[in-house]
């Protein structure tokens, strides 16, 4: 395996289910041969930037997303420009200003998205039904942080083929010699009648069934995959005989309430 760039690079972005502990604490899982990195639900991309591929494929159906980093691809510089004027500007007043904003360029839109990113309630990504961001501002005030390196990952990004697809298009595409990390909203079969909110759309149990039949499909044609999902008996049983399940223990701390944060187990499945 090989970092290209010569220097890990930290995500920009916080992200709900982020894998940013996995690649810190347990990178030894990701020492796998590939010439291509595949990665279906693309969140705060924490492997990819650990692993900065020469080759990879990055979708999220999450369009303001993908937007997002296609901006910071193509026009880092302005939008490291914005940040910093929203760093000087922020306060609450603007916080909210910013939020009912509709900015137009693809370099304010990014930045946009990073700055309410940065500065709202635990780095949560929520839109109202129309499709707007409604989460209330944090309590954190940096905008512009130490670890931003937009240049590099700019050419980080330049290897990768960006995407708003399905995960099942996505994957359909792995073969001998990709790497496929598999990072998918974790519901399970009793949860919310069988679904959960993934961006404006809904994850299903049938969604996480048609994964694993993407998974098995994936391996067969060659593909080496890593699968993360929670450690539930009714995901270990979906994927019963598949590659090697890991249990890890992570720490949760999205929850407003510090009562509610604790230790969590997770399930990794590496099909290698």
């Amino acid at each position: 395996m090989r970092e290209v760039l010569g220097t890990t690079l930290t995500p920009f972005l916080k992200w709900a289910g982020g894998k940013r502990w996995l690649v810190d604490d347990h990178f030894d899982i990701f020492d796998i041969n590939h010439s291509r990195f595949i990665e279906p639900f693309l969140g705060s991309g924490a492997v990819f930037f650990r692993l900065t591929p020469q080759s990879a494929i990055l979708s999220d159906t999450n369009n303001r997303l993908v937007e997002t980093y296609q901006a910071v691809r193509d026009h880092w510089q302005e939008v490291e420009r914005h940040l910093r004027i929203h760093q000087r500007s922020h306060n609450e007043e603007y916080y909210y200003k910013v939020r009912r904003s509709k900015p137009r360029s693809p370099a304010s839109k990014a930045a946009q998205l990073i700055y309410l990113n940065r500065t709202c309630w635990n780095g949560l990504y929520r839109v109202n039904l129309k499709g707007e961001f409604n989460v209330p501002k944090g309590t954190k005030s940096k905008v512009v942080f130490d670890t931003d390196n937009f240049r590099q990952i700019s050419a980080a990004l330049a290897n990768a083929e960006l995407r708003t697809n399905d995960f099942e298009d996505v994957i359909s595409e792995a073969g001998y010699g990709d790497l496929v990390f598999v990072d998918p909203p974790y519901t399970v079969n009793h949860n919310d009648n069988a679904f959960i909110k993934y961006n404006e759309r809904l994850f299903s149990w049938a969604d996480q069934v048609r994964l694993r039949n993407c998974v098995l499909t994936a391996r067969r044609r060659g593909a080496r995959l890593i699968v993360t999902n929670a450690y539930h008996e009714c995901i270990r049983e979906l994927y019963k005989g598949v590659g090697e399940h890991i249990k890890l223990s992570r720490t949760s701390v999205i929850s407003g309430k510090a009562s509610s944060r604790g230790r969590y187990e997770e399930l990794v499945i590496r099909c290698v």
